[in-house]
């Protein structure tokens, strides 16, 4: 298994992100919501992506979802 990724919310592209999640990494993204620090778990199983937030696990069969899905979280940096 590969070393888990630790990243802020907007430090990597959309693109890096999922290069990675395809990669194997599992992906730690700290983010801000409402004044507090979150952890975000983002990892890809061969099949499933999988965005774990602290209060739900969002589940992604294709690529594409998943990018939707990061862009609007606003987990990846702005293009």
């Amino acid at each position: 298994m590969s070393e888990v990724l630790r990243v802020e919310a907007g430090e990597l592209s959309a693109d890096e992100l999922i290069d990675e999640l395809n990669d194997g990494r599992r992906i730690l993204v700290d983010v801000e919501v409402a004044g507090a620090s979150h952890e975000v778990a983002l990892r890809y199983d061969g099949e499933t992506y999988h965005c774990d937030t602290p209060t739900n696990l969002h589940r992604h069969a294709a690529e594409s979802d998943m990018r939707g899905c990061i862009d609007q979280m606003g987990y990846a940096a702005e293009e």
